[in-house]
């Protein structure tokens, strides 16, 4: 009996520290899905050169006065959100960033790079717009709270977001040390208090991916103001754009 029940500890520990093995080496294939290059039916392209890679961002309404930077989720493909959003904000130049190696942007995909390129992205258009807003969805909703931490950003819409990756993986994997394990954090809860924008959040009422709990306690890591918090009834992380509410409230947030 002793022995048998060694066994089964030995072979528990076994699986245990393989599954973690697996998790710690594959993380990034875990938290990033590139999209495969399209050309984007004919939208304005421009490609930016960056620490040796190419970022491609497509164009709405070029030549605007007012901008909105579009960060999407971590297999999103961008341009499909283009006549959504150039419909409902056409009055402001959208950009809709493909991120390193995703949507025919070179490089590959990581948390640092993504902040550096949002950075050099914004550094770029800033000097041809009167003001910046900026959409994350998702993942790109620890980009856009990285932009908006270090640059000045007028309107900030975060649309089904999370206080930290981190803290989405403990929910997932209770069993691991996540803080040990995971390279790419997004903590969007630890920059909070540095934003300064007018600051809206969308959430999916029946969010399965990022539960509503994470945007709750993001909306309070918000310090200088408070944050306007939406909920879309029925939707879902995937589905939340379909919601005709879900663009009415992005076009009156960023156009009051």
């Amino acid at each position: 009996m002793k022995h048998m029940l060694t066994s089964i500890f030995m072979i528990a520990i076994t699986v245990y520290l393989g599954l973690g093995a697996i998790l710690y080496f594959s993380q990034r294939a875990l938290i990033y899905f590139p999209t495969t290059e399209s050309e984007g039916s004919g939208l304005d392209v421009r490609i930016f050169e960056h620490q040796g890679v190419q970022i491609k961002v497509f164009v709405l309404n070029p030549g605007k006065e007012n901008a909105v930077i579009y960060f999407g989720g971590n297999s999103e493909t961008v341009e499909f959100n283009a006549d959504d959003l150039s419909n409902t904000l056409p009055e402001h130049s959208i950009y809709l960033i493909n991120y390193r190696g995703y949507g025919g942007s070179t490089g590959t995909p990581q948390e640092s790079a993504f902040y550096a390129d949002a950075l050099m992205v914004y550094d770029h258009i800033v000097p041809d717009h009167k003001s910046i807003a900026v959409i994350g969805r998702s993942l790109g909703s620890g980009v856009a709270t990285l932009l908006a931490s270090k640059r000045a950003v007028d309107k900030l819409v975060l649309v089904t977001p999370f206080d930290s990756l981190e803290q989405v993986a403990k929910k997932h994997y209770p069993i691991y040390p996540i803080p040990l394990l995971l390279k790419d954090k997004f903590d969007s809860a630890g920059r909070a208090a540095l934003i300064n924008s007018d600051t809206l959040l969308l959430i999916a009422e029946n969010d399965n991916v990022v539960k509503p709990e994470h945007a709750y306690a993001l909306a309070t890591a918000f310090t200088h103001k408070p944050v306007n918090l939406i909920v879309i009834s029925e939707a879902e992380h995937n589905t939340i754009s379909a919601f005709s509410l879900y663009y009415e409230h992005i076009k009156r947030f960023i156009e009051q």
